[in-house]
């Protein structure tokens, strides 16, 4: 009997130490969700009221503008592996200090009906914890943020690192564990999308022209997912196939 009792004790606690080491698994991986290397990527920057457009009114020293730049990155991150290097860059002013912001925004490549821009989340592998950029700033006490939409449709927003510094930097942020990467339900892993990327100002800083780049949007994210008998049934693409319905990510 006490044999027996020892043994389940034993069971117990091998059983235990298999599911905190099966918890415990991870396979990071540092993956590039945005280089602006690839011509067939597009990308639009929009702003707030304030922001000082051409109109034909008004001859403003820093006009809105924005383009991929070519033949630019920064040099502590080395020469990409690519044969048409770039960077997001813009060049703004706006009419009043305050809580200005610029917005970074992925689209697709065709426009709509109406020829407007139509967004595109850019979907995250895995469970994110970190997000960094490459950022070239101007000493400008600005701040950057990213905006991620999980799996019900919510937006997260989430401060990156302030841009008071001169040149190129590689800034990071850690994704706050209350935005939801997992559900109890099989599939249990839920994707999150980045939506955009945002430069605010603040009141107390000048506004009157600046430039901005932006570089390398790469995550560091979890791509482990615990084995079960029956997994392939949760595949999206088989969902798709036998039930014909857009299954849940």
């Amino acid at each position: 009997m006490r044999r027996g009792i020892v043994v389940s004790i034993l069971l117990v606690l091998v059983l235990a130490g298999a599911a905190v080491a099966d918890e415990a698994t991870t396979n990071w991986q540092a993956l590039i969700l945005e280089d602006f290397d690839d011509p067939d990527s597009r990308w639009i920057v929009s702003g707030g009221r304030f922001l000082a457009r051409e109109d034909g009114e008004h001859d403003y020293d820093y006009p809105f503008d924005y383009q991929i730049v070519p033949d630019v990155w920064p040099e502590a991150m080395g020469r990409p592996d690519s044969d048409s290097p770039g960077v997001l860059g813009v060049q703004a002013s706006f009419t009043r200090r305050g809580y200005n912001y610029l917005e970074f925004i992925p689209v697709e490549a065709e426009d709509d009906e109406d020829g407007n821009p139509v967004p595109r989340g850019i979907p995250i592998p895995g469970r994110p914890v970190t997000i960094d950029v490459w950022a070239w700033g101007s000493n400008y006490s600005y701040y950057l943020e990213a905006q991620f939409r999980d799996y019900r449709g919510v937006v997260h927003a989430v401060k990156i690192d302030d841009l008071g510094f001169g040149g190129w930097k590689n800034i990071e942020a850690r994704i706050p564990n209350y935005i939801p990467r997992a559900m109890r339900f099989v599939p249990q892993r839920r994707s999150l999308e980045l939506v955009k990327i945002v430069l605010w100002t603040r009141p107390e800083e000048a506004v009157n022209g600046f430039h901005f780049y932006l570089d390398q949007i790469k995550v560091l994210t979890d791509m482990f997912e615990t084995p079960f008998d029956g997994e392939g049934l949760a595949d999206p693409d088989f969902v798709q196939q036998t039930w014909n319905i857009e299954p849940r990510q």
